[in-house]
């Protein structure tokens, strides 16, 4: 793994696998929202892509603080010791789209969206 990287190898192999990310904010009010390791589109700069067709209370915090915390992992990725199941912690700061090339490659993988979430990751730590 590059030095520059912040998303691990294992991180990754997590997001192969099904499993729920909570994604938190504070800003008008804390707020919690779920979604799956199945929707997360990692960049080649390593932003995370997210479809986002509600998340309104989530749009709401980051509008006041784009600051977030997003938690994945899955059972099925060996973590630390060998133990059954890993998963990590994301800090990063938060944004929306809702037009561009990244807007309309997300659409065509997921129709249902209204826009894109997008996660400027600061901080990755495997917690497993």
């Amino acid at each position: 793994m590059s030095e520059n990287r912040k998303l691990s190898e294992k991180f990754h192999e997590v997001l192969k696998h099904e499993g729920v990310v909570s994604i938190v904010s504070w800003g008008v009010e804390p707020h919690v929202v779920n979604t799956w390791n199945s929707f997360l589109v990692i960049t080649e700069d390593e932003r995370i892509l997210i479809p986002a067709y509600g998340f309104r209370k989530t749009e709401k915090n980051v509008n006041v603080n784009n600051q977030v915390k997003l938690t994945l992992g899955t059972k099925e990725v060996l973590g630390h010791n060998n133990y059954q199941g890993t998963g990590f912690l994301i800090n990063g700061t938060a944004r929306y789209l809702a037009s561009g090339d990244e807007f309309d490659f997300m659409k065509e993988k997921f129709s249902f969206l209204t826009r894109v979430f997008e996660v400027t990751v600061d901080k990755a730590k495997q917690m497993l």
